[in-house]
C-alpha cells in the first residue's frame, strides 16, 4: 500500500477564478481598513487627478490610501518594502487587488498628496471616537522650564519629611588632589618610628593646595 499525502499540485490551474474574500478571515486588519477608508471623505485625492480621464490610467486612491494605512500599521514605512509585500503577503495583495504597485509609484503618490495625508489621520481619530474606541478631548501641554531642585535627596516621601525638618551635617571631603598625592601626605614614612608617650613624633608633611590651577604642592620632611 503507497503512503498516503495531501496532493501539493503547484502546477494546478485553478478551476474557477479565485475569490479575495476567501484569503483573509473576516475579522482581519485588513478588511477593517478597507471599510474604514471607504467612511473617510478622500474628495482631495480624487481632485488632483483629470476629470475627462485623458492620460495614462492611475491607481484607485481609495486603493492607495488603505494600501499606506494597512502599511504604516503593521510597520512598513518603505516604499520598496511595501511593493515586496505586494508580492508576497496575503494582506497586501487584498487591498491592492492582487495588483503590485511599483515603489516609485508609492514614494511619488505618499508626495503628491501628502498634506491630504496629514489631514486623513484627523478623520481616522473622528472614526474611532465615533466607533467608542478612544475617549477625545483637550489636552493642553505646559513646556515651561522652570528651575528646581530634582535631585534623589530633595524627593521625599511622608516619613522621611521629619527626619528632613532637622539641620543636616555636611559631608566632610578631601581636597581636590591627585591620589598618589594624597597617600603619600597622609602616610607615616617608612624611617619613622612611633614616639614614646609625651614626645613628638615626625613631622607632619605640608600640603599646599592651590585650587584655581588644580595642582598640589607637597613639601615632606628630610629624615
Amino acid at each position: 500500500m503507497a503512503q498516503n499525502f495531501i496532493c501539493c499540485g503547484r502546477e494546478q490551474a485553478f478551476l474557477m477564478p479565485p475569490s479575495l474574500r476567501e484569503w483573509l478571515p473576516e475579522d482581519h486588519l485588513a478588511w477593517f481598513v478597507i471599510e474604514a477608508v471607504e467612511e473617510m471623505d478622500l474628495g482631495e485625492f480624487y481632485a488632483e487627478y483629470r476629470a475627462d480621464g485623458h492620460g495614462r490610467a492611475a491607481y484607485e486612491p481609495s486603493m492607495m490610501v488603505a494600501l499606506l494605512l494597512y502599511a504604516y500599521a503593521t510597520k512598513q514605512r518603505s516604499a520598496r518594502a511595501i511593493e515586496r509585500h505586494c508580492r508576497q503577503d496575503i494582506a497586501f495583495r487584498v487591498i491592492s487587488a492582487n495588483r503590485v504597485s511599483d515603489h516609485a509609484t508609492i514614494a511619488r503618490f505618499v508626495v503628491r498628496h501628502e498634506a491630504a495625508l496629514g489631514e486623513l489621520f484627523g478623520s481616522v481619530l473622528a472614526l474611532c471616537a465615533k466607533a467608542g474606541l478612544v475617549s477625545t478631548g483637550v489636552v493642553a501641554i505646559d513646556g515651561t522650564k522652570l528651575a528646581a531642585n530634582a535631585s534623589r535627596e530633595a524627593n521625599l516621601d511622608y516619613e522621611r519629611m521629619p527626619a528632613r525638618s532637622s539641620p543636616r551635617r555636611r559631608r566632610q571631603t578631601r581636597p581636590r588632589t591627585s591620589s598618589t598625592a594624597w597617600r603619600a601626605a597622609t602616610s607615616r614614612p617608612r624611617s619613622c618610628k612611633r614616639a614614646p608617650a609625651g614626645e613628638s613624633g615626625c613631622a607632619k608633611p605640608s600640603i599646599n593646595l592651590d585650587r584655581r590651577a588644580h595642582t598640589s604642592h607637597i613639601s615632606l620632611p628630610q629624615v
